[in-house]
């Protein structure tokens, strides 16, 4: 049954669900609906999953062998289901998708409230680095990179997409913010490593920079391969205020979303109209 809700255009409440993926796709697909069918039951409007919804493993061959046609894709046809029987719109922060050539896609779905695919986006930045205990990733061996910025449209406003390492190329939400955009998708599988550095504060001045909410669906817990990743799901409001945090279990975090709070901070702050051509002086 189709949920009722009388929230306006203007407001409507928001739910980031923390997952804990392995490498049982099946498994992980019905760990998710679990949480996300919660997250209607309280109200959620728009429900956002992690990076690597599907599947998780810290081997590219795995990730590789378990990725799946976007035609074909299983979790994705069961996510649009659970979308056009709840009437939801939901944001897949990522799954794993074939492609014409041997590396696979990290893509994210924005999926509308009647089952569809709204719109798509394949993760731009490759996460290629050195960890501080010297480990090695390097996402671009198993990974194709995308090369087109997505600014999604929805009943509530515009959604700019992007999903985890693109966190860290502030160009991208200020492009996006600057097209339109009035909320940031930023899901992600954040390593453990990292994240208590870096995950908060990034968020944050993502959302100050453009004056938008930021919504950061995250990963937790250890996974397959090696990998372990940070939680602490996030939400922002575009004056930089954490409205809700996840921990380090899996779970769904809520906010209560009102579009006038974006205009309100961009009127008080324009920045986004202030800038200026300058080039470099070397000395």
């Amino acid at each position: 049954m189709a949920i009722v809700s009388d929230e306006s255009d203007d407001r409507f409440k928001a739910a980031c669900v923390q997952l804990n993926a392995g490498s049982d796709m099946g498994a992980n697909v019905d760990a998710a609906l679990a949480l996300m069918r919660t997250a209607v039951a309280h109200g959620a409007r728009v429900v956002m999953t992690p990076e690597y919804t599907g599947m998780m493993d810290g081997s590219g061959r795995v990730m590789r062998e378990g990725a799946r046609l976007e035609s074909e894709h299983p979790a994705l046809a069961a996510f649009c289901a659970f979308a056009a029987e709840t009437g939801a719109w939901l944001l897949i922060g990522s799954l794993t998708v074939t492609t014409d050539e041997e590396r696979i896609a990290n893509r994210s779905y924005l999926i509308s409230g009647e089952g569809a695919v709204a719109a798509r986006y394949d993760k731009i930045h490759m996460f290629d680095v050195t960890m501080p205990d010297g480990r090695a990733i390097q996402e671009s061996k198993a990974y194709r990179p995308g090369d087109r910025a997505v600014l999604a449209q929805t009943p509530w406003g515009a959604f700019g997409m992007s999903v985890c390492y693109d966190l860290r190329f502030p160009a991208l939400y200020r492009t996006l913010a600057q097209a339109g955009a009035q909320y940031l998708s930023v899901p992600s599988a954040f390593t453990a490593q990292t994240g208590p550095a870096h995950w908060h504060v990034l968020l944050r001045a993502r959302a100050i920079e453009n004056a938008c909410y930021v919504f950061a669906p995250a990963m937790c817990g250890t996974h397959p391969g090696n990998r372990a990743t940070y939680g602490h799901a996030l939400i922002v409001d575009p004056w930089g205020k954490i409205l809700a945090e996840a921990g380090d279990e899996p779970g769904v975090i809520y906010a209560e979303i009102e579009r006038a709070a974006v205009a309100k901070a961009r009127g008080m702050i324009p920045s986004l109209t202030h800038d200026r051509a300058f080039v470099i002086e070397r000395r």
